[in-house]
This record gives structure tokens, C-alpha cells and sequence, in this order.
């Protein structure tokens, strides 16, 4: 398996962004924002397809889309909460309906870019659009499988950084802003970076289907762990287990496409985690 070049690629790339998206899907599915994070997925769609429309490459439209979407999401809230004492408490963040209606618009804007896309692209709109929305995570060359790692590690670092006080934030929110905690920053921040993620993740996995190495692997780990640092380390191991799993899954199976594998995995140990005798006593969920 190792011997073929597109494998050790997929590897790479691929248990890079599994780490990055079980440590920020700890963080989603603590602070309730599961939703937004399947927005974010699916902006992606959009943006790959704007960015081709105008001639430049994906990722350009990937990471743009996905980033500002993140920071709207996070603007779009209900503004910082006031304390008795008048000083900033918390930020609720954007609620259901208004991350549908953006949802639905992104959606509707794809729609509208696969239309000017497909006038005179001689079919490669489709395979465009497939490989955004399914992924193609075997289809990485070396130097996007290095780049992917590159831009997924950072993230990680970039999240574990802001970890204490972004949890802080997630649990007391309004004890965070009582304290000097920049809330609302950490909110955004945050959104910004999950945008990165679900870009390099839709590469891989799909829009459609990245949330699953999301929330799946995280939501088991709360259920599992209460410890927050075990439980976190619980989570990015669960979804490496699940990328690495699909990844030799698909190999095996050619027929099978390695995001569904991939998936299928994720969604398998959910559920897992869901029977009784085997929670842990997580706290968090």
C-alpha cells in the first residue's frame, strides 16, 4: 500500500487535516456550533467554483470563502451580552436561522457559479464540482499533500494556542468577559480557523461530507472522556484512526471512494460511543 505514490500523498495530507479536525471539532460540538460548521462546509462548494469561473485556482475560492463565511458567522451574532456591572460577558453566537439563510445563499451562489462555469468549460464543470463536493483526496499530488500538512499543522497550533481561554470562553462565557476575556475576538478567531479547515478538508473529504470527521470523532470523545486535555487527544486520535482506517479501506476496495470510507468509519465510532455501557462519564455532553 505504501509503496504507491498516491497513498503515501493521501497519508500525509490526509492525518494532518484528521488531527486539525478532531481538535477544532472538540471546540464545535463543545460550543454548539455544529450547524456552523456544516455551513462552512458547504461554502466551499461556492467558492471553488467562483474561483474557476474567474480563472484562478480553487483554492483561492476555497480558503476565501470559507474564512470570510467563518467571520460573518461570528458577526452575525447577537453582540456581547452585558453584565449587571455594564461590562461585556459573553457572545451568543449566530443563531440557527440566520446561519440557514446564509446556508441557502452560498448554496444558491453555487448554483449561479456552476451555471457560468459550465457555459464553454467543455465538461470539467462537473468534474469540478464533484471534486468539491466529494473530494478526491487520492487525486493529491506531492507538492498538495505537503502543502495541505503545512496549512493543517498550523491551524492546530494555531487553535491549541488559543485553547485555555477559548474554553473559558465555551463553558462561562459570561464569567470569560467578566474577566477581561476578549470573547468576542476568540469567537471569530475561532470561526476564521475552522474556515481553513473545512477548505483544506473539503480537498480531501468533500464539502458534503467533511462534517462527519468533524463532529463525529468529537462528539464521541465528550461522550467517553470527561478529562478536557484527554478527551481533546481522544478526539484527534479517533479521527486519524477514522482517516487512516478509510484511507486503507478504499485501497483494499477500489470501487469504494476513499470519503465514504473515510466516513463510514467516523460514523461508526459515534455511534459506538453511544452505547451505554461504554460511555465514560464525559461531562461536556
Amino acid at each position: 500500500m505504501l509503496s504507491q505514490e498516491y497513498m503515501r500523498n493521501a497519508l500525509l495530507a490526509g492525518s494532518f487535516i484528521a488531527l486539525a479536525c478532531g481538535v477544532c471539532g472538540w471546540f464545535v460540538v463543545l460550543r454548539g456550533q455544529v450547524f456552523a460548521g456544516d455551513a462552512l462546509s458547504h461554502v466551499a462548494f461556492p467558492g471553488a467554483l467562483a474561483a474557476a469561473a474567474a480563472g484562478l485556482d480553487q483554492r483561492v475560492g476555497l480558503f476565501a470563502a470559507t474564512i470570510a463565511a467563518g467571520g460573518a458567522i461570528a458577526l452575525l451574532g447577537r453582540g456581547a451580552l452585558t453584565s449587571r456591572g455594564g461590562r461585556a460577558a459573553g457572545v451568543e453566537p449566530a443563531d440557527d436561522t440566520t446561519i440557514g439563510v446564509l446556508f441557502t445563499f452560498v448554496l444558491a451562489l453555487g448554483v449561479f457559479f456552476l451555471t457560468r462555469f459550465s457555459l464553454g468549460s467543455g465538461g470539467s464543470a462537473g468534474i469540478q464540482a464533484a471534486h468539491t463536493l466529494f473530494g478526491s483526496v487520492f487525486g493529491l499530488g506531492a507538492g498538495e499533500a505537503r502543502l495541505a500538512a503545512i496549512i493543517a499543522a498550523a491551524v492546530l497550533l494555531a487553535v491549541l494556542a488559543i485553547g485555555r481561554p477559548l474554553l473559558f470562553a465555551s463553558v462561562a462565557p459570561d464569567i470569560a468577559g467578566a474577566r477581561g476575556v476578549p470573547t468576542r475576538l476568540l469567537g471569530i478567531a475561532f470561526l476564521a480557523l475552522l474556515g481553513v479547515v473545512a477548505a483544506e478538508a473539503s480537498q480531501a473529504l468533500g464539502a458534503l461530507l467533511l462534517l462527519g470527521l468533524l463532529a463525529g470523532p468529537a462528539a464521541a470523545a465528550q461522550r467517553l472522556l470527561a478529562g478536557t486535555a484527554a478527551s481533546i487527544a481522544l478526539a484527534a486520535g479517533l479521527a486519524l484512526a477514522s482517516m487512516w482506517g478509510g484511507l486503507a479501506l478504499a485501497w483494499a476496495v477500489p470501487s469504494l471512494p476513499p470519503s465514504s470510507a473515510v466516513i463510514a468509519i467516523a460514523t461508526a465510532i459515534y455511534l459506538l460511543a453511544r452505547v451505554p455501557g461504554l460511555r465514560g462519564g464525559g461531562a461536556h455532553r
